[in-house]
């Protein structure tokens, strides 16, 4: 099927093109997510994502990036799908099962466990990935956690002052990170944590769900917050509670921006 209607919907500023392919199939190729992503010439997002039966869960979840490659997990786009869901939803993405539950405001998401093997991250060699011996310019020593997709977490004095423009395409693509990664620079005060994010496939982003996960996870396993933390983006705050052993809780607010209808034969 080529035409078909879609949910516009974003999570902090993080924004998504949803397509309920669960009774009508739909098959985009990678040009054609990256051309629906265009913001000037397309509908516009930061990742598309489609919706289709699952066999193990409610609902299963396919994440693009606006570069049209696909990616294993999504914090900010799991609480629109069970927004949009609603009630309790059991989701499945190429990184795992993860559980929402719709909230007036959004939703609470299960995440999972967090990995931090290195061969699970996955780096190309074996490290301490709590306190990683390696470096960029001033971005040194970082931490580096899976949280469904790969993470690298450098904690600065002020994150916002870092050039993450110019230095995450960089550390993204390093081959240290045989798929690539996301890249998050934070500082922490008064409890909470400022966090900006290198978006793998996407560039710099408002928000991003999995890296407030990741930077949390990590603060937490140094030592340097404690559960619950919020985490403040750009676009916004996410509550985040972990504790070793048990799974990530990531609790914020949705946005539900329009409904569509495109013919997909049209882009790319």
């Amino acid at each position: 099927m080529t035409t078909g209607r879609f949910h516009k919907m974003h999570g902090l500023g993080n924004d998504f093109v949803i397509i309920d392919a669960r009774e009508e199939q739909t098959e985009l190729s990678a040009a054609q997510v990256a051309a629906i992503a265009d913001r000037h010439s397309g509908i516009g997002c930061d990742q598309l994502i489609i919706l289709r039966p699952s066999e193990n869960a409610d609902v299963k979840m396919q994440i693009f990036n606006a570069d049209g490659s696909e990616v294993e997990a999504c914090g900010n786009a799991a609480r629109c799908v069970a927004k949009l869901v609603g009630n309790q939803t059991r989701i499945e993405t190429a990184g795992g099962i993860i559980i929402g539950n719709a909230t007036k405001e959004g939703a609470i998401v299960d995440m999972g466990q967090p990995r931090f093997e290195w061969d699970s991250i996955p780096l190309a060699y074996a490290m301490d990935t709590l306190a990683m011996p390696v470096g960029w310019e001033n971005l040194q020593n970082p931490a580096a956690v899976n949280v469904g997709n790969p993470h690298v977490i450098f904690f600065v004095d002020d994150s916002a002052a870092v050039e993450l423009d110019r230095l995450g395409p960089m550390i993204e693509v390093d081959p240290l990170f045989p798929d690539k990664v996301n890249v998050n620079v934070a500082d922490i005060r008064d409890g909470r944590i400022n966090l900006r994010v290198w978006e793998r496939g996407v560039g710099l982003t408002r928000a991003c769900g999995t890296g407030a996960c990741a930077t949390a996870v990590a603060a937490i396993k140094r030592g340097l917050a404690t559960s619950p933390v919020e985490v403040k983006l750009p676009g916004g705050a996410l509550q985040i509670r972990w504790s070793e052993g048990t799974n990530i809780e990531m609790q914020g607010p949705t946005t539900y921006v329009f409904a569509g209808e495109a013919d997909w034969a049209e882009f790319g």
